[in-house]
């Protein structure tokens, strides 16, 4: 067995995409970080950070894929210590951006949000697996309440995150075989409060809406600047896109977009780098449609919907169903949040905040986002059999090295119990076995 093999087990395709994945993302935010580079004089420094972001995901998976996949079963127990971290961060929370959604412990920084989805995925991946121990209403119950938490307190720091979160759960307990009436009912509900919430944005006068929190005039803006693009649109001069600062970024993502052509301009040849101010992480899918073109954003998103694939086929081979809801639900996380950062991008949902997974340029997520390919490729190697099909074959079928085969027999041994034939008796002998023939 070559090194290769020996280093990379689990499923190949899964192998492959995952190296696609960092090889553009390595690539893109190298040109994409060109502003950061500029303002602290050093060209290096960006690309040299998510590179070892990178590689610290890489190492985490090289682990995580040869652990057993019972292990993860002690993410999902994790949940409270993830609600309870999210409960304290607007109080205790670090500030970027403005916005108090980091934690900072011995000097890292992460997201409780990220930690929060693993373990909200493992979390229900474990209840539903339990269907022999509870009824539809106990697994419907256990999930409402430990998503719910998190979704809630998610919510008013990061919208995007809890929609995105509360998404994947719908999708899961349907796949669960919740009955489907208790998830149309939670639906439902979910979505009269929201688009109660949107209308009392829209209703309150200004002088109320000064004394709410900044995240409601965010949504509000960001709402109120997606349903206006249209508007910007002169007629009279060809539909010109009129440019302002309220739509800053999705405008010169369009920019972008259009000026990418068929093949792009090449990476570092972009121009909108230097105007997005998120081109790195938001807008990075952007970044690659005018560096790569478009038929490098067919191939970024034919590698998610791959995995996607792939996911869907080891969930199949597995005989259990906890490795089973476990793939999944790290599959759907992945690509539902890069069709959402897709969609972002070429501005077919307002700006959500959600980064590229494993392409843009993020400490936290593209740790947690190098968590779930290793649990995808610990639940193929271990659940589904795919990949280790060399350590599952019996002793007598495994290919025996020349060296080893009979340990401790010398030539000489082998020359005492066998006797050597002359070569001229042996050929006489068979010139006459063919002359009475």
């Amino acid at each position: 067995m070559d090194l290769a093999s020996r280093l990379f087990k689990g499923d190949r395709v899964i192998w492959i995409i995952f190296m696609f994945l960092c090889l553009i993302s390595v690539t893109e935010v190298f040109s994409a970080t060109s502003t950061i580079a500029y303002r602290n004089a050093n060209y290096w420094m960006p690309i040299i950070r998510h590179a070892s972001f990178l590689l610290m995901g890489f190492a985490g998976v090289l682990i995580l894929h040869n652990l057993p996949y019972k292990v993860f079963i002690g993410f999902g127990l994790f949940l409270p210590v993830a609600i309870f971290l999210l409960a304290i961060t607007p109080f205790v929370g670090v500030e970027i951006n403005g916005e108090p959604r980091w934690m900072e412990i011995l000097g890292f920084r992460f997201q409780p949000s990220e930690l929060a989805k693993l373990s909200a995925v493992c979390y229900m991946a474990l209840v539903l697996s339990k269907r022999d121990k509870f009824t539809d209403a106990q697994m419907f119950k256990y999930i409402l309440i430990g998503i719910g938490l998190a979704c809630g307190f998610i919510f008013f720091n990061n919208a995007s995150t809890a929609v995105l979160l509360f998404t994947i759960m719908v999708m899961m307990m349907f796949i669960g075989q919740i009955h489907v009436k208790r998830i149309l009912k939670l639906v439902g509900f979910c979505v009269a409060s929201l688009v109660l919430l949107l209308t009392l944005l829209f209703v309150t006068p200004g002088s109320v809406m000064n004394y709410m929190p900044d995240r409601f005039h965010t949504w509000k803006a960001r709402i109120e600047r997606f349903s206006s693009s249209e508007d910007r649109l002169d007629t009279k001069e060809g539909k010109v896109l009129t440019l302002d600062d309220e739509h800053y970024q999705e405008d010169h993502a369009k920019i972008a977009i259009a000026q990418g052509g068929l093949l792009g301009k090449k990476p570092g040849h972009g121009q909108q780098r230097d105007f997005l101010p998120q081109a790195y992480s938001d807008f990075i899918y952007a970044i690659i449609i005018e560096e790569m073109g478009l038929v490098g954003g067919f191939f970024v998103l034919f590698l998610y919907l791959a995995l996607m694939i792939r996911v869907a086929m080891i969930a199949r081979r597995c005989h259990t169903l906890f490795p089973k809801f476990l793939v999944l639900g790290c599959g759907l996380l992945i690509v539902t949040q890069a069709l959402v950062n897709m969609a972002v991008a070429v501005g077919v949902f307002p700006v959500t905040g959600q980064p590229l997974p494993l392409i843009s340029r993020g400490g936290t997520s593209t740790v947690i986002s190098c968590v779930y390919i290793g649990i995808i490729l610990s639940v193929s190697r271990f659940g589904a059999n795919i990949g280790n099909e060399e350590d599952l074959m019996p002793e007598e079928e495994k290919p025996i090295e020349a060296e080893t085969a009979l340990p401790g027999v010398t030539q000489e041994e082998i020359n005492q119990w066998v006797p050597v034939v002359d070569s001229e008796d042996s050929k006489s002998e068979s010139e006459g076995f063919k002359e009475k023939n």
